[in-house]
């Protein structure tokens, strides 16, 4: 029987327990008395409990009646205190998804563009429970974007990561079935660009005869075009981090003049093991660097957008979109007469390409090429190879150097 003059005498860290009630016991703490239900698991021998109510506001009949239901959950093989797992929509698992594993890896662009895709593509499955989506309306979902199967696979692939990422949280139940990593896979391959009515699916580079036949034909450009394009050739860094450049990034060095550009402003800013990446300025490339921060603005960026607010740096599509308006098949401004590349079929990234095929024809050592570019070792070499690579890429940039102008050279002769 319980007595409520025994409870009422109870003090802190002692408790009452409850005759013909196994594992029912009142329990005194600083804050008051609550009703808990205490048993031995079966699985780990250690003690569990789960508070039923506070006393006195759950009286001892109703206590009890709460004991008797949490018994025979736990009689029947269950665990009564196990987290009911909240069931999500489709749109819910990937908000989670976005703001959470995405906003910490990715930058602010890449986050937006994940978060763009979900909205834009998932169409009537968003408001479904996650873990109720059919293999048919999975199926469906990839089906619809089977035009562009880059995208497609690239949504696949972030749905995927998504549903795993909301059952390692606990917000999807672990039995959830991922469709995304079983539906197509192999089956969304690009058919490639659409260049001039046609299919592009290679990826470009240029020859060595063709980087010397562009050199000379870059003053065509406008000075900024012309100088982002140079140092793509020169330097094997990528468009976003060129046209990010800033004057405090560029230190002259005993062994000349050196650019550092940031961990964050690169694309391996999200691996822990990546540092800041250190390119030697070489030949046309140094007098490009030395030429523009003598102009530099306020903004100290070298290539500063140019608008009335300032500020800013020139965006790495308006570089792109310069490259294409002087394709011979392009038919932007069809009434503007301007000169046309000898060179076709090319994006500024492949300048990037080239620059890394030139220097494997040049004998240099893939470690040391793949360094120049920025790409971080793969697998365990990546951990346990932390090499800065800055002597090396001081002799090959300068070797580079050597053979882009040789290369001019050849082509003016």
């Amino acid at each position: 029987m319980f007595d409520a003059r025994e409870a009422k005498s109870l003090k802190p860290d002692e408790h009452l327990n409850i005759e013909g009630c196994p594992g029912l016991r009142l329990q005194c703490t600083t804050r008051g008395r609550s009703w808990t239900y205490r048993w031995k698991s079966p699985e780990t021998g250690g003690m569990r409990q789960k508070k039923i109510g506070n006393w006195p506001a759950m009286s001892a009949p109703a206590a009890i009646a709460a004991w008797e239901k949490l018994r025979e959950v736990r009689m029947g093989g269950a665990d009564p205190v196990a987290r009911a797992v909240r069931v999500e929509t489709v749109e819910e698992v990937c908000d989670f998804y976005v703001s959470g594993h995405i906003a910490e890896s990715r930058k602010v662009r890449g986050r937006e563009a994940v978060s763009r895709m979900f909205k834009q593509m998932l169409g009537d499955v968003a408001t479904i429970p996650a873990n109720q989506l059919t293999r048919a309306q999975a199926f469906d979902v990839l089906h619809a974007q089977r035009a562009t199967p880059t995208q497609a696979q690239k949504l696949r692939s972030e749905l995927g990561a998504a549903w795993e990422y909301a059952m390692d949280a606990g917000r999807l139940p672990q039995d959830t079935p991922n469709w995304w990593r079983q539906l197509m896979r192999g089956k969304l391959r690009s058919v490639g660009r659409l260049v001039a009515g046609r299919r592009v699916t290679t990826k470009r580079f240029l020859s060595a005869n063709e980087m010397g036949k562009l050199v000379q034909w870059l003053p065509n450009f406008s000075e900024m075009v012309q100088d982002v394009l140079t140092l793509y050739l020169w330097t094997g860094t990528r468009g976003s981090e060129i046209v990010a450049m800033e004057a405090q990034e560029i230190q002259e060095e005993a062994t000349g003049l050196w650019w550092t550009i940031p961990k964050v402003k690169t694309k391996n800013a999200r691996h822990p093991h990546a540092t800041d990446l250190r390119v030697p300025l070489i030949g046309r490339a140094a007098k490009i660097v030395q030429k523009r921060m003598a102009l530099a603005p306020a903004s100290g960026y070298l290539f500063a957008a140019e608008t009335e607010t300032g500020g800013g740096h020139t965006a790495q599509q308006a570089i792109g979109a310069a490259v294409n308006y002087v394709q011979p098949y392009c038919k932007t401004a069809k009434r503007h007469v301007r000169e046309r590349l000898p060179v076709t079929h090319w994006a500024p990234h492949d300048l990037r390409r080239s620059t890394r095929t030139l220097l494997a024809s040049m004998g240099c050592p893939p470690e040391i090429a793949e360094a120049v570019l920025g790409h971080l070792p793969k697998g365990i070499e990546g951990t346990y190879n932390r090499h800065t690579y800055d002597p090396e890429r001081l002799a090959w940039l300068t070797r580079l150097d050597e053979k882009l102008e040789a290369l001019v050279v050849a082509r003016s002769s």
